[in-house]
């Protein structure tokens, strides 16, 4: 075997210790028996570990200096080239984690995982609360041993999305607060507040599960490649081009939250399904960043599922499923599933407001790791920051520090990744309606699939081959630039609102 046969051999089986502890993931927060967990959490911790011990290996360590030499190097594709450079940086990043720290790590999430859901339901911070300091101790270990950047989060964020800094996020974030927290209150003191009254009900689960696939077909979601299954929380799992999971969360009483949550997901779900077939089988077969692919989820869910242009065309298949609709004007169901106002819940707060729900999160990571915050003040400082952006205080822990799966998870730094993918996402339909010019007829028109196709070609096919700033410059001619959101936010709202 040449050494780019060896290096390829080595990365395809981590690759697949990753496929296959995925699947794992998936069928603990899909519906896995309870009393399964701890012994559930051995297999994971046990593949693991085998996994992190390739992923870590002298042999795949000397095949990368060897392959980077001049000589080796030359004679790469531009795919190999890529895979060895991605490969290169994971390497480095693991090889300073001891393999029993990262298996500790590895057993704790996944036990805090259960434990979240457990706590979550029961409203029981404090059972909670020793996993999560646990979570924390951990991850400054870790911090240390990969090394600080300018500040200790900054470790962090690099993992989640590349090259990003918390002195480049003060600044974007900045922009967002200065911009939607005046825009908010003028919203409020609007005297034209949309109806919202017709969505209280009740609605047929069976239904809302039609509707659901219904539209996920009309995005162009393969269900050959693909299915759609239910979890606490929302979430999607690539486990290769050909197998892409996603859940959503049914609720009696809320029509739209599994509606706009299988959208979102489904955006998720369209990157993974259309990366480009040469990388398959290699770790570059996913998305680039979390902030590029939160971008696709928020597009889909937010700029399309939420437009005007889209309920024009689909508000009559829903009123087919749900009778009660049918003297509900669809201009009045538009505005209505478009109402900003404060909220508690993240998943469910409006395009507005989603923002300054992770802002709260971002700043919270901040004081943890750069500040020294321990879990048993994670509740009080919700708290004050909900009052502080939104007005309105948790009554409860549920609907408040513990209404996310992401720190069980050891996910810290993730979260800004939603409010890049706002971001990120109004750049990119900015310069969508400008080589799409009858972008909003064609979706009038239920006309999805060229919008898939417009994306697969500048951002999906490339899965981890250019970098978020590569693709958001080739696309748009510049940087990531907050004022893409800010304008769309005003523009839509002070027409939604009457203001203009």
């Amino acid at each position: 075997m040449t050494l780019i046969e060896q290096f390829r051999s080595i990365n395809k089986t981590i690759k697949q210790y990753d496929e296959a502890l995925a699947v794992l993931y998936w069928d603990l927060r899909t519906g896995a028996p309870r009393k399964g967990m701890d012994t559930r959490s051995e297999v994971i911790g046990t593949l693991s570990a085998e996994m992190f011990r390739l992923s870590t290996s002298q042999e795949l360590g000397t095949l990368l200096t060897e392959l980077e030499s001049k000589e080796q190097w030359s004679q790469l594709s531009e795919v190999d080239q890529r895979l060895v450079a991605e490969t290169r940086k994971d390497y480095d990043r693991s090889v300073k984690i001891p393999p029993e720290l990262n298996h500790k790590y590895v057993m704790l999430t996944t036990q805090a995982e259960s434990m979240w859901e457990e706590c979550k339901e029961k409203d029981d911070f404090d059972s909670f609360e020793p996993y999560l300091q646990q979570i924390i101790d951990l991850t400054n270990e870790m911090i240390d041993l990969w090394g600080v950047h300018e500040t200790r989060y900054d470790t962090l964020l690099d993992q989640y999305e590349p090259g990003m800094t918390v002195k480049q996020l003060d600044k974007l974030f900045g922009k967002l607060k200065k911009e939607l927290i005046p825009l908010a209150e003028k919203l409020a003191a609007s005297p034209h507040q949309p109806n919202t009254e017709f969505l209280n009900g009740s609605f047929d689960i069976a239904a809302q599960k039609d509707y659901s696939l219904f539209i996920l077909r009309e995005m162009g979601f393969d269900f050959e490649a693909g299915r759609l299954d239910e979890s606490v929380h929302p979430f999607a799992t690539g486990l290769n081009v050909n197998d892409v999971r996603i859940t959503t969360r049914y609720l009696e009483d809320d029509v739209t939250s599994a509606l706009f949550g299988t959208i979102h997901e489904g955006g998720h779900a369209l990157y993974e399904q259309n990366i480009s077939d040469t990388l398959t089988g290699t770790t570059l077969a996913t998305g680039t960043s979390m902030g590029i692919h939160e971008s696709q989820s928020r597009f889909w869910e937010n700029m399309i599922g939420r437009s005007r242009s889209f309920w024009n065309r689909y508000y009559r298949d829903l009123q087919l499923r749900f009778p009660q609709f049918n003297d509900i004007e669809v201009d009045t169901f538009y505005r209505g599933n478009n109402v900003v106002q404060p909220s508690l819940i993240r998943i469910e707060a409006d395009e507005l407001t989603y923002n300054l729900h992770i802002i709260i999160r971002y700043e919270i990571e901040q004081m943890i790791f750069n500040e020294g915050l321990k879990a048993k003040d994670l509740p009080r400082v919700w708290n004050e920051k909900y009052e502080q952006y939104l007005g309105i205080t948790p009554s409860t822990n549920a609907e408040g520090v513990l209404q996310d799966v992401h720190w069980s998870g050891g996910g810290f730094g993730y979260f800004p990744s939603y409010s890049l993918g706002n971001m990120y996402a109004a750049q990119f339909a900015h310069t969508l309606e400008q080589h799409m010019p009858d972008l909003w007829k064609q979706v009038e028109e239920g006309q999805l699939l060229p919008i898939k196709e417009w994306l697969t070609e500048r951002i999906y096919q490339f899965g981890r081959m250019k970098t978020p700033q590569e693709l958001v410059e080739g696309i748009t001619d510049e940087p990531l630039n907050p004022k893409y959101l800010i304008n769309y936010l005003k523009e839509k709202y002070e027409e939604i609102y009457k203001l203009s």
